[in-house]
Parts: structure tokens; C-alpha cells; sequence
């Protein structure tokens, strides 16, 4: 792809994004979200920035915006002085996290037209920019460059099927020379970069580690959950969809062992979560009914499944959890497996679109996790993870050793951001 392709692409995209949100709410969001935006900023913004140099950080959506969060919270500790901006592309992020705390302002990233770029760079002037993971938006990193901000990108992964590895591939190619560094995941990423020339890369890992392992050791106390659970034992099915729960909810039905399950959709979605809740055959609450039930001090007879309403709890869920399933791999791709894995539990996930986490296949490798393609294969993972309590133990000790020794990205870019900055 050219320049001038690119161009014409993003100026389509907008109304491409116009026409799909009269059809889709998730996108309506986005769009709504970004009207008068950069009215807004320029009325609002310099004074609210008042002169402090602006470290901006900007995540696709909630996974990222979760994976960049530890180099977030790091740099507004070691850099107070700093007005810290976050922007998402996607509703799914901005709209969970808008009241973040940790940051100064959060918006909608405009789309990436040249004039969008131009003005929104010109409102903040970012001093540092960070990138998390996939994000290449060709006109905000020349016009960051143009301006000599400091341009990272972290927790990157790069496959060679992607466009900067194609033979018509320049443009793309071109874009990472804008960044001042790349921090990658792993070792095939790294080697990627210097097949193409690309030398201000190196191995950091993955921030994701830094995240849930910091999530397990100040996950708060939950009552409700506990009590919930009682002395059973107990599945935790985070970010599922539709596919994943027509795999789960056959084995729920027909195990012949005591299970509870916590179950965390990906979208709240109240249709399908009234679906499930008539197809399970044990009793079946919302979290927000059983939470007002709770917190009322009202009997609560015991039941069996606790469909969780809302977005926001799932990795505290986990640690209530002996086994996890974790969805989204029969669909568009696997969710985190690492928030389940920190707290010590065997997982299941979908055998479809897990390959490209590497994190789910090393924990396949390491024998702590399953990939699954039916009903059948998950009884029977569960029905031997509760009935022999030394291997769940034994296979805890894996996950939770494999994420232990995989921290400290965190700590390697904040050095390099030190150098940077020279502050």
C-alpha cells in the first residue's frame, strides 16, 4: 500500500464507521463519541494542561489498555510532573475505563486522516508517546516525529504474515522507522524487525505479566463470591460468548460431580445471558440479584450457576476459581489467559484462534492448559482436574510459576524512558 492509498482509505473509513453505526450500537458508541471531540479539546485542554509537558499512551481497546497499564502507573509515579493523556479507538476500552483514575484526560482517538492527526497532536504536543501492541497510525507518527516527540511501542508481537514483511510492503516498513524504540515480546518478533532492518528493537516481554501478577497480589476480599462458592469446587468461565457456552453449558448440565461456575460474558448482552440462564439446569442468578440479595442480609438458598452481569470484576473472579475456561477462541480469537493463570488454576480454552498467544501455547506446552473442541473433551479435563486434587495442585504450581517468571517488561521500558527523557 502507498501513502496515497492509505490516505484515501482513512478518509473513507469515517464514513464507513457513519454507515455501520445505524446498524451496530458498539460502533454507534464510538462514533457519537467523537463528535465535536476537537471543539471540546481546544476549548478545554490548555488550560487544563497549564504547561505541563504530556505523555500521551493509547491502547485499541480494554485488553490493551490493561496490558499498557503497569508502564502507565509507572511513569505517574516516576514522572508526577506529567500531564498524562489516554485515548482508545475502541468503545469497548473507552467506555469500561473513561473514569480511569490514573490519567489526566481520556478520549476517542480521532481516525487517522492527516488533517485529524495534524490538530490533535497540535492540542496536546505530547512530549513521550506510547503505543501499545498493534497500534500504527501512519499520519500521528509523522506528525509526532515532525514534532520530536519520543515515539515507543511495547508488549509488540509481529508475525510474518503481516504487511511489514510483505514484498509491497514499504509503506508499512517505513512507519516503524518513526518509532524511537520497539519493545517486543518475544525472540521470533525481534528476529522479524532485523530481517527488515529495523534495529531500534529488543526483547522486553510481555507487560501483561506485570499486570495480573500485580492483580493477584492486591485482589481484594469478595464475600459474596466466597459464599457463593462455599467448599465446592469451582469454574470460572471469563470473556465467553455464544460459542463457548453452547461447548459449556452441555457439561454443566450432565457432570456428575459437584461444580459451581462463575460465568463472565464478553459483552453484556442481556438476551444471550437469559438464554443461557433458561438452557443451564442448576438454579441460575445474576450477580446483581444476588448481590442485593447479599448485601440485604436475605436467605439465599445455595444454587449452582452465577452469570456475572456487569464488566469489570473477572480478574478478581479468577482467584475464587479451581478451573478456568476462558472464551473467545471459537470466535475472533482468544481472551487473557494470564489473569486466570496467576492465581494457580488448569484452563480450558476453545481449540480455533488460540496459536498466535503465545502465552497459550507455552502454557499447553508447560501441560497446564487444554485446547478443546467439544463438549465431550471438557467433562472430561473437569471431571479429572476435581477428582484428583494432587494434579490440580501440581498444575496450579505450573501457571502460577510460569507467569512468576515471566515479569519485568515493565521495568525495561521505564529505563529506556529514563534515557529518553533525561529527567
Amino acid at each position: 500500500m502507498s501513502e496515497f492509498l492509505y490516505q484515501q482509505a482513512m478518509s473513507a473509513f469515517s464514513g464507513v464507521m457513519r454507515c455501520a453505526a445505524l446498524f451496530s450500537p458498539k460502533v454507534k458508541l464510538g462514533v457519537k463519541g467523537r463528535e465535536g471531540l476537537f471543539e471540546k479539546l481546544e476549548n478545554t485542554i490548555p488550560a487544563l494542561v497549564n504547561g505541563r509537558p504530556v505523555a500521551w499512551f493509547h491502547a485499541a481497546s480494554l485488553g490493551e489498555f490493561e496490558q499498557g497499564r503497569p508502564v502507565m502507573e509507572s511513569f505517574k509515579r516516576d514522572y508526577p510532573g506529567f500531564f498524562i493523556l489516554l485515548t482508545f479507538f475502541s468503545p469497548s476500552g473507552y467506555e469500561v475505563r473513561k473514569n480511569y483514575a490514573g490519567a489526566d484526560y481520556i478520549c476517542y482517538l480521532p481516525v487517522d486522516t492527516a488533517e485529524n492527526a495534524g490538530r490533535f497532536v497540535a492540542i496536546f504536543q505530547p512530549r513521550i508517546a506510547f503505543f501499545i501492541k498493534y497500534e500504527f497510525w501512519y499520519n500521528y507518527l509523522s506528525q509526532l516525529k515532525k514534532q520530536g516527540c519520543h515515539i515507543l511501542s511495547f508488549s509488540t508481537i509481529f508475525r510474518p504474515d503481516q504487511l511489514f514483511f510483505k514484498s509491497y510492503g514499504g509503506f508499512y516498513r517505513h512507519m516503524l522507522s518513526y518509532f524511537d524504540h520497539l519493545f517486543v515480546q518475544n525472540d521470533a518478533s525481534l528476529q522479524l524487525m532485523r530481517s527488515i532492518g529495523i534495529d531500534q528493537c529488543s526483547l522486553a516481554g510481555d507487560t501483561r505479566f506485570d499486570r495480573v501478577y500485580a492483580i493477584a497480589k492486591g485482589v481484594k476480599d469478595m464475600p459474596e463470591i466466597l459464599a457463593f462458592k462455599d467448599k465446592t469446587r469451582c469454574m470460572v468461565a471469563g470473556s465467553v460468548w455464544e460459542a463457548d457456552m453452547q461447548v459449556l453449558i452441555p457439561v454443566l448440565n450432565t457432570l456428575d460431580k459437584p461444580l459451581k461456575s462463575i460465568i463472565a460474558p464478553h459483552e453484556i448482552d442481556t438476551v444471550h445471558m437469559e438464554k443461557w440462564r433458561k438452557q443451564l439446569q442448576g438454579k441460575t442468578l445474576l450477580y446483581s440479584e444476588y448481590k442485593k440479595a447479599f448485601d440485604s442480609g436475605s436467605a439465599i438458598v445455595p444454587f449452582d450457576n452465577l452469570i456475572i452481569d456487569n464488566i469489570g470484576m473477572l480478574s478478581s473472579l479468577y482467584r475464587y476459581g479451581d478451573i478456568g475456561y476462558i472464551g473467545g477462541s471459537f470466535g475472533s480469537g482468544l481472551h487473557n489467559v494470564l489473569e486466570a493463570a496467576t492465581f494457580g488454576m488448569p484452563v480450558l480454552f476453545g481449540n480455533k484462534k488460540y496459536q498466535k498467544f503465545q502465552e497459550s501455547v507455552e502454557l499447553i506446552e508447560e501441560g497446564s492448559a487444554k485446547a478443546v473442541a467439544s463438549s465431550d473433551e471438557v467433562k472430561q479435563y473437569v471431571s479429572m482436574w476435581i477428582s484428583n486434587d494432587q494434579n490440580r495442585i501440581e498444575l496450579n504450581t505450573i501457571s502460577k510459576n510460569y507467569v512468576a517468571s515471566r515479569i519485568g517488561a515493565t521495568e525495561i521500558i521505564m529505563k529506556k524512558v529514563k534515557l529518553l527523557l533525561n529527567v
